[in-house]
C-alpha cells in the first residue's frame, strides 16, 4: 500500500520527457465465445506527462455504449492512470476508469510489463 502512497510525488518529482493534451478515439467490442455481445466507443480528450521515473494521464468525455441488438446510450465517462518504471526492463502501470449515470460503475486495471 506504500507503493501507492508514494506514487503520485515519484511522478511529480520526476522531470518531464513527455507532456501534453491528446485526443483518444478507443472502441472496445466484447464477445462470449463466437457471440458479439456489444461495443463501446470512447470520444476522449486528455493530458499525459512523465519523466524518467513513470508516467500518468487523465482523459475523459463521452461514451457510447452499443449492446448488440440494443439501444445506443451515451454516457460521460473518464480514466486515470499512470507507470512507474521499477528497473530499466520492467514497469508496473495501473488505471481507474469510470462511467457515470444514475449508478455508476467503475472498473480497474493493474499490472506489469518487462521489455526484452
Amino acid at each position: 500500500m506504500k507503493f501507492f502512497a508514494i506514487l503520485p510525488a515519484a511522478l511529480i518529482a520526476a522531470a518531464p520527457a513527455v507532456a501534453g493534451p491528446y485526443a483518444n478515439i478507443e472502441n472496445n467490442a466484447g464477445f462470449t465465445g463466437s457471440d458479439f455481445n456489444g461495443h463501446v466507443t470512447d470520444f476522449h480528450v486528455g493530458y499525459e506527462d512523465g519523466g524518467s521515473v513513470g508516467s500518468w494521464y487523465i482523459q475523459g468525455g463521452p461514451s457510447v455504449f452499443s449492446p448488440d441488438g440494443g439501444e445506443a446510450d451515451t454516457k460521460l465517462t473518464g480514466k486515470i492512470g499512470g507507470s512507474v518504471n521499477v528497473t530499466e526492463k520492467l514497469s508496473a502501470y495501473g488505471e481507474l476508469s469510470a462511467a457515470f449515470d444514475s449508478v455508476n460503475s467503475y472498473g480497474t486495471k493493474a499490472g506489469v510489463k518487462y521489455s526484452f
